[in-house]
């Protein structure tokens, strides 16, 4: 089965967080993806900008409204993403529970399915 895990934690910059924590945070999120690929579960990983480079696109009453920034104000903001391959929900939470934002954030465990653009469509079963 193909779970997405969300990485959720605070935004910080390098001069808030720290030249060493920030290497620190780059070493694990390198040995977590390092692990999950010699388990033969990875199927994707990527790491997003900060929300500040973030454009939201809504409909509302017809017209379309395009705002700069997050969809929510939070402070925690959608860091990136990892797609697995699994046999189940329990093995995700597994995983889940290695990455390295369960410390700092939160890590959102969410099944997914495939869609192609040739319109196949696998569910995730």
């Amino acid at each position: 089965m193909r779970y997405t895990l969300l990485l959720h934690y605070p935004e910080a910059t390098e001069e808030t967080l720290g030249a060493e924590a920030l290497a620190e945070g780059q070493r694990a999120f390198a040995s977590y993806a390092a692990t999950l690929h010699a388990a033969g579960v990875l199927l994707s990983g990527e790491v997003l900008q900060p929300s500040i480079a973030s454009t939201t696109v809504r409909m509302r009453d017809g017209a379309l409204q395009v705002q700069d920034g997050p969809f929510a104000d939070t402070k925690d903001q959608l860091g990136g993403t990892v797609v697995i391959d699994v046999p189940d929900l329990d093995a995700a939470l597994g995983w889940a529970r290695e990455a390295p934002p369960v410390h700092w954030g939160a890590v959102e465990v969410r099944p997914g399915a495939v869609y192609t653009v040739d319109g196949a469509w696998t569910p995730n079963a």
